[in-house]
């Protein structure tokens, strides 16, 4: 690998890293809205920045790509139908968790619930992180890397093993040090510098791919690309693909909904909003570049089965494969330090994240509660060390798994759900007790995890689909609580903190109208994309073989694919 690239990866990553530093260098970190939520001073500019490089890394630009080379544009409900979420999120949770001034989801759920509430959410929260998200991420990223700075050319080693131990120990290193020392505008800013790379870099490589498959013009290179692959162009996915139609108002609804509006992971930096006029606009934002997020996340994917189908080529290894192919090499170090900033970012918000669940939920709340703040924050960083020590240590030993991205996916079910039907009931009803909640947290973990691994049970889940079993577990467990609360009824539970509000809570006055277009722009690009013969298998498009083209490397050549 020519040294350039080496090069242009360690300028960029320095180049993020001092200005981070230089924008954060006056911040306050001896204090707990100072360290866990930026003071309580984040912009709409950069919440949004940071709410999407969170959730954008390798697990979305390898795994959603990969989904799209294989079943096409309907993959594209979980970039699409986050629009939708996060005007949820905006307009209805942000004004009531500001309002209580809460700092993290569990503590919503103490003043909604009782403290009972806030311990069991706060347990699945930190056991979820420590045990799924965070070695997932830290593997990913460093899969990722191995491939797009060609390791074993570089460092001379072949063996995989050894290069994926050391690898993930240097992002977990380095996102430990982000997240740890610096708190959450650290990471923030950071989130938000390398946001401006990713998407640069990715619409780089959408260019790029377009021009490989018609280097006359990009309007020129889509036509192709859907008279070649009509199939592909459907926002609606079938009864075969990983994302049937119907699970869009089930399961891939709710799993957006509590992604982005009750994931403590994520809401993080809402909850650090300078106002919750500051709060929506970045919120808002957010929705907006998630409903344009196709073109890097989806887009790509099935130029790479136009180029590569015929190959063979597995859907894993398609991104990867394109960027290899239409990138040129002065850029490929850039593109992997935009690709490393992604995963240090999932990785320190999620460190972050669990750090600030336990010190604010276990430490300051059962351990020590006369703990001053100091004394809560160095709690937060001796936590944070330990957990991505085992995250490290876990994170290389993912390997056997046969798909990460659907590993994924099936886990995050098993907490998403129960949570936030919990949420959910008890921003919206006044009656139900907290020991509704509490049943319903600890029933809703068991039934899914039932469901899952449980081999009878697994049989009829997998025939009703897993994304309808989710949406039958929700409807129970808020079913559930209704009747308890009817049964035994609490008293007037909701915003019980009487405090000054810490923020001003003037709402953005275009929240209401910008959320409406918003909406409407998801159900245009739906619609414009929709062909309802696929949830008839009698009327299916039939599947067109992929014709092999001569594809522009980015190398000063064309190649035959």
């Amino acid at each position: 690998m020519p040294l350039v690239t080496f090069v242009s990866f360690i300028l960029f990553t320095g180049l993020v890293a001092l200005a981070t530093w230089l924008l954060t260098r006056h911040d306050r970190h001896d204090t707990t809205d100072g360290y866990f939520l930026g003071g309580r001073k984040l912009t709409g500019g950069y919440i949004a920045g940071s709410l999407l490089l969170t959730n954008l890394s390798t697990e979305q630009l390898v795994g959603l790509n990969g989904a799209a080379f294989e079943d096409g544009l309907c993959v594209m409900a979980w970039e699409v139908i986050a629009g939708l979420s996060l005007v949820v999120m905006g307009l209805f949770f942000l004004p009531r968790y500001l309002r209580g001034g809460v700092a993290t989801v569990p503590q919503f759920l103490a003043q909604r619930f009782d403290r009972h509430t806030r311990t069991i959410t706060t347990v699945i929260f930190i056991a979820a992180y420590a045990a799924i998200l965070l070695p997932i991420v830290l593997y990913t990223g460093a899969t990722g890397l191995i491939g797009i700075l060609d390791l074993p050319e570089l460092t001379g080693i072949r063996s995989h093993t050894v290069l994926l131990w050391g690898t993930v120990w240097l992002i977990g290193l380095l996102g430990s040090m982000y997240a740890i020392f610096g708190g959450l505008r650290t990471v923030a800013v950071s989130d938000t510098l390398n946001g401006f790379g990713l998407l640069a870099g990715g619409l780089l490589i959408l260019w790029l791919g377009l021009r490989a498959v018609d280097s006359d013009s990009v309007l020129a290179a889509v036509q192709a690309l859907y008279r070649s692959h009509p199939e592909k162009f459907n926002s609606l996915g079938g009864p075969g693909s990983s994302v049937p139609f119907s699970t869009l108002f089930t399961g891939v609804l709710l799993l957006n909904l509590f992604y982005w509006c009750t994931n403590q992971q994520i809401i993080q930096r809402a909850f650090g909003a300078s106002s919750l006029k500051e709060g929506q606009r970045g919120v808002m934002l957010a929705g907006t570049f998630k409903v344009l997020a196709p073109l890097i996340l989806v887009l790509p994917g099935i130029i790479a089965y136009h180029l590569y189908a015929a190959e063979g080529l597995h859907r894993d290894h398609a991104y990867g494969r394109l960027v290899r192919d239409v990138l040129p090499r002065p850029l490929a170090g850039f593109f992997a330090a935009v690709v490393v900033g992604a995963v240090l970012s999932s990785f320190n918000s999620a460190l972050n994240s669990t750090a600030t669940l336990f010190s604010l939920g276990v430490y300051k709340e059962l351990l020590r509660p006369q703990a001053d703040e100091r004394a809560v924050i160095r709690s937060s960083k001796v936590f944070g060390w330990a957990v991505a020590l085992v995250s490290m240590t876990v994170a290389p030993l993912l390997a056997g798994q046969e798909s990460i991205f659907a590993y994924l996916q099936k886990m995050n079910g098993l907490y998403f759900i129960p949570i936030f039907a919990v949420v959910l009931v008890g921003m919206t009803t006044r009656h139900v007790p907290a020991s509704a909640a509490n049943a319903a947290l600890i029933v809703g973990v068991a039934a899914i995890a039932a469901g899952y691994f449980f081999p009878p049970l697994a049989r009829y889940v997998t025939a009703m689909h897993e994304y309808h079993f989710l949406g039958a577990v929700f409807a129970g467990l808020v079913l559930l609580m209704l009747l308890i609360g009817a049964v035994r009824p609490a008293g007037d539970g909701i915003d019980r903190n009487d405090d000054p509000p810490v923020v001003d809570l003037t709402p953005w006055r275009w929240a209401r109208p910008y959320g409406l277009v918003l909406l409407a722009v998801v159900l245009a690009v739906y619609v414009w994309f929709a062909d309802l013969s696929v949830v008839r298998p009698s009327q299916r498009h039939p599947t067109v073989t992929p014709v092999p083209v001569a594809a522009d490397t980015g190398r000063g050549g064309r190649t035959a694919k």
